[in-house]
């Protein structure tokens, strides 16, 4: 099969519905000639069931990214069905109800150390877990971020979740250049994702976009940011490592 993915194995977490950005990465990277493999935590039958709607079947693994013994066993059960792995795509965030909702202030630490291992320290335990299955070409790590360079409204700990995730990042591609992996993010705008939908008070972040974004925004699609997640996936970004790559219409540049 041709496309700008031919050939490649990538590993996708985060497909919970078809309306999830990693359910539209993996639906175009199989469009682009990947053969993928999922990872689904904590309801694998969900992600079988959505996985049915992909071009091509494909198997999903149970991983939670904080269990030692699940990325532990994660090389063997990739290895055993795709040989090794040139991409990853890191579509995981999960903060406590308590960690949002303009509860930012009162939030407790136990909350605050879910969200943040969840949602950043899990970008390193998972690409380290399948740098064994890495070619010694290299590979390519893509990881979902929403802009943190601001405080935004109902958004609380997961704000500092994905600054700690985006310079996670950083260090990630710091530390594994050397061996040719490169680590990227997209900063999506807002979806109706089921991450968004456990946000109180959502509505009021992405209203922002309806007033702000030079490019028209939906809400609705996807698929421009898994468009973006593939590419950084392929070989048309060989040296673009520690990046954030804006697919939000714009929003992160306007001013006041």
């Amino acid at each position: 099969m041709s496309g700008i993915l031919a050939g490649k194995r990538i590993l996708v977490t985060g497909v919970l519905m078809e309306s999830s950005i990693a359910f539209h990465a993996a639906k175009l990277a199989q469009e682009q000639g990947a053969e993928i493999i999922l990872t689904a935590f904590p309801r694998p039958t969900l992600t079988e069931r959505i996985a049915r709607k992909l071009p091509k079947p494909t198997k999903v693994i149970e991983l939670d990214v904080t269990n030692d013994e699940h990325l532990g066993r994660l090389e063997q059960i990739v290895r055993d069905e795709l040989g090794g792995l040139d991409g990853v795509v890191h579509s995981i965030g999960f903060a406590p109800q308590d960690a949002l909702g303009g509860n930012f202030l009162n939030t407790p630490f136990e909350s605050v150390s879910t969200a943040m291992h969840v949602s950043a320290f899990s970008l390193k335990s998972l690409t380290m877990a399948c740098l064994p299955l890495f070619p010694q070409e290299g590979a390519s790590v893509v990881g979902l971020t929403f802009d943190a360079q601001f405080a935004w409204p109902q958004y609380d700990w997961m704000g500092p979740a994905k600054a700690a995730l985006e310079a996670t990042s950083r260090y990630v591609a710091r530390d594994l250049g050397k061996q040719n992996v490169r680590c990227n993010l997209i900063s999506a705008g807002p979806l109706g994702s089921m991450a968004a939908k456990s946000i109180p008070g959502f509505s009021d972040l992405a209203d922002v976009w309806n007033h702000r974004s030079p490019l028209e925004w939906d809400m609705s699609d996807p698929e421009p940011t898994g468009r973006g997640i593939v590419a950084l996936l392929s070989d048309w970004f060989p040296k673009t490592t520690g990046e954030i790559i804006h697919v939000d219409g714009g929003v992160h540049m306007m001013g006041a």
